[in-house]
């Protein structure tokens, strides 16, 4: 599974940007979807994640009422909508994918990684 993250930008404080990811595979409807990010000297930490099955979404705390992760299935393509960005939220996305169910919040749950896309939101 080859995975394109995209969407990421510079932007004011409480604004907002949609990543969007790619996914190669013809069945992207059989895996489950999540997103994560790392800062500069920081480790990679979980966003968000939505399962395949029912659709089912996971977010971390920090993010939880201001991002929205999405899947449409027949565009083969994941979303997050991030909502009233903070300067926290700086950091490079990665989308991953994961053949397996439940969702999960561990970086080594997923086997398949995009190659990340910025997201800097200056104060």
């Amino acid at each position: 599974v080859q995975l394109q993250a995209y969407g990421g930008g510079l932007v004011q404080a409480g604004g907002y940007l949609r990543l969007s990811c790619l996914a190669s595979a013809r069945t992207f409807s059989r895996y489950t979807m999540g997103w994560f990010r790392q800062a500069p000297g920081k480790e990679r930490e979980f966003v968000a994640a939505i399962s395949w099955r029912l659709g089912s979404t996971l977010y971390a705390d920090s993010v939880k009422g201001r991002f929205t992760i999405s899947r449409d299935n027949a565009k083969n393509t994941l979303y997050l909508q991030m909502n009233s960005l903070k300067p926290e939220d700086t950091a490079v996305y990665y989308c991953a994918a994961r053949s397996m169910l439940p969702a999960t919040t561990t970086t080594a749950g997923y086997d398949y990684w995009g190659q990340g896309t910025q997201v800097t939101v200056s104060s």
